[in-house]
């Protein structure tokens, strides 16, 4: 039989027990077992009192359905219906165990700033320099620079490729507005010249890791830019940057993988030919734009 996955085993698990008391339970029961067999990734995401409140029972009916089924209490039924939603579910449980604390909007801001600097310091200190070497080698020696990322990672695939234009004969983010299909589309042109930034961290689209696979099998050099070697992107990397980008509000901190996408950006520019030529070209077309101090116009 094939092997289920993590989230279907603890579905089954919670299923199975549900179905097996299903002829014994109370009315009441039976509206929590519906409640959860429907919406099994919300209840985990809910305490006693929200699961209570949302089928219309009291928490002592709740703690009781959780013992029907065969467990000690909520706390353990809870814990085997989070099973296996572990990763999706991290940054709600981080927010859950915030929101015990009080805290002023100052000292919220605060915190959310020190993550980064947390963060951000980690990376400074371990940043590996071979690696580094290559993959700006990599990008400066590409017949074409694509950059794939999705949800979050689709606005700072945009920066990252925004950043690499100046130095890069042909840069394209296949974050468009076409979406994954819009991507895949581009794959039929990609050269063993080419390089694919892929980007993707927790929690992981699996767009930006199919595209990954695809391109990497049509010969182009992938770089992954992720959270760890533990990401299902991390395999798919010939070149591999990996950015702690903790947070304890949300699932990763976006500023902290942009500072390290301007870091890159800056490492290319300072090892591309022709840098200080471009930026200025690039400085005078737009200058027309520009507001300049002590000029009305």
């Amino acid at each position: 039989m094939p092997r289920k996955s993590l989230q279907n085993q603890a579905a089954s698990t919670i299923k199975e027990r549900i179905a097996k008391a299903m002829p014994e339970l109370t009315s009441s029961h039976r509206r929590m077992a519906d409640y959860v067999l429907a919406h099994s990734f919300r209840a985990a995401t809910m305490s006693i009192d929200e699961l209570a409140e949302a089928t219309g029972v009291s928490v002592a009916t709740a703690n009781r359905f959780a013992r029907t089924l065969g467990f000690s209490g909520f706390p353990a039924f809870r814990a085997e219906l989070v099973r296996g939603f572990e990763s999706a579910l991290a940054p709600v449980e981080r927010m859950r165990s915030e929101l015990t604390r009080k805290a002023t909007c100052a000292e919220v801001m605060a915190a959310s700033v020190a993550d980064n600097l947390a963060n951000l310091e980690a990376i400074r200190q371990s940043l590996p320099t071979e690696a580094c070497d290559q993959i700006v080698a990599a990008i400066l020696g590409a017949r074409r620079v694509l950059v794939v990322g999705f949800g979050d990672s689709g606005y700072l695939a945009g920066m990252l490729a925004h950043g690499l234009d100046l130095y890069c004969p042909q840069v394209q983010s296949l974050a468009g507005i076409g979406g994954p299909a819009h991507g895949v589309r581009t794959l039929f042109r990609l050269q063993p010249q080419d390089v694919l930034v892929a980007i993707a961290f927790p929690r992981h689209l699996r767009d930006s890791i199919v595209i990954a696979r695809k391109a990497k099998e049509r010969g182009a050099r992938i770089i992954a830019l992720t959270d760890s070697p533990t990401s299902p992107l991390a395999p798919l990397g010939d070149l591999s940057l990996y950015v702690r980008a903790a947070s304890r509000f949300n699932a990763t901190s976006n500023s902290t993988i942009h500072a390290v996408i301007e870091a890159l950006c800056a490492a290319v520019a300072r090892h591309a030919k022709h840098s200080v030529k471009s930026a200025a070209a690039m400085t005078e077309s737009v200058l027309p734009w520009l507001m300049q101090e002590g000029r009305n116009e």
